[in-house]
């Protein structure tokens, strides 16, 4: 239960590049890690937080002119209303379908986990971005640095994507690369078979710094080892469900598994999602 409200951390931006900074999320939960990119005339900020109390405080770090965010997910994308007059929202077309679609929900979801969410939310009115693409990637000029935005699709949700510097081979990876966290399944959209296959799109890029959705920045080290967890869940289902064993019996065995190899990682309640996400493309 969330007791007070979780918001930006002040005063602790990080440059991690000569035009990138990132306002760590210091490992409080429903908090992002949030990019601000700056160019001789544009700079780019990159997820909002939860809710306008969040989104002011990030507005208040820099210039505001570019917005985009990673997923809809409340903690990346509903802080957006600060930025509604000083910034043009771009993100990919399936994103802001699924903000839609499923924003009302997700609201309704999030203030259901404690008066902290709650308090952040009761004010949020949801914005659509201003400009959409489909494939991609989205080039942006920013004056002296460019920005790729990438649409990976269908993974964590349907309409994941990422940002990618490529002179700095920097990767703000959103919640689809997290440091220390166990990946998050919130409902039947995210698929582990497509997550995989995303972090090999990911791994091409080549990214020599990652600024994943929670947790500390990190390199190329934090897609492995993702990767390795849901290999390892992956095949763990593929084999217990071989040895005929049942869905319960296999989401036990698993979450112990995990709980004992993944001890300092955090989300130990999202192993059964993984699971039952495995199990569901296993047996169709």
């Amino acid at each position: 239960m969330i007791e007070a409200p979780p918001l930006v951390p002040e005063g602790v931006t990080e440059q991690i590049a000569g035009r990138v900074h990132v306002i760590p999320d210091q490992r409080v939960e429903f908090v992002p890690n949030s990019g601000i990119v700056v160019g001789d005339r544009s700079v780019l900020v990159i997820e909002t937080a939860m809710g306008p109390r969040n989104g002011r405080r990030i507005l208040a770090e820099d210039r505001k002119l570019l917005l985009t965010t990673t997923h809809f997910h409340p903690e990346h994308a509903f802080g957006a209303q600060p930025f509604a007059t000083a910034a043009t929202y771009i993100c990919n077309e399936t994103q802001a379908l699924e903000l839609v679609s499923k924003g009302q929900e997700y609201i309704e979801m999030f203030t259901g986990f404690g008066p902290g969410l709650a308090e952040l939310l009761a004010e949020v009115e949801l914005v659509a971005p201003d400009a959409t693409y489909s494939g991609g990637p989205a080039r942006l000029d920013l004056g002296g640095v460019s920005v790729e935005l990438h649409e990976i699709g269908q993974a964590h949700t349907l309409g994941d994507q990422v940002v990618f510097l490529p002179r700095e081979r920097i990767l703000f990876a959103g919640d689809l690369v997290e440091n220390r966290f166990l990946p998050i399944f919130p409902d039947g959209d995210a698929s582990g078979r497509r997550w995989l296959e995303a972090l090999d799109r990911l791994a091409a890029l080549e990214p020599a710094i990652i600024v994943g959705g929670h947790g500390a920045v990190g390199g190329v080290e934090l897609i492995t080892a993702l990767r390795d967890y849901l290999t390892m869940v992956r095949d763990r289902v593929s084999a217990l469900h071989g040895d005929g064993r049942e869905l319960a019996d296999i989401e036990q065995a698993v979450e112990a598994e995990v709980a004992e190899q993944l001890a300092d990682w955090d989300n130990q309640m999202w192993v059964k999602s993984a699971v039952d996400s495995f199990h569901t493309e296993l047996t169709g």
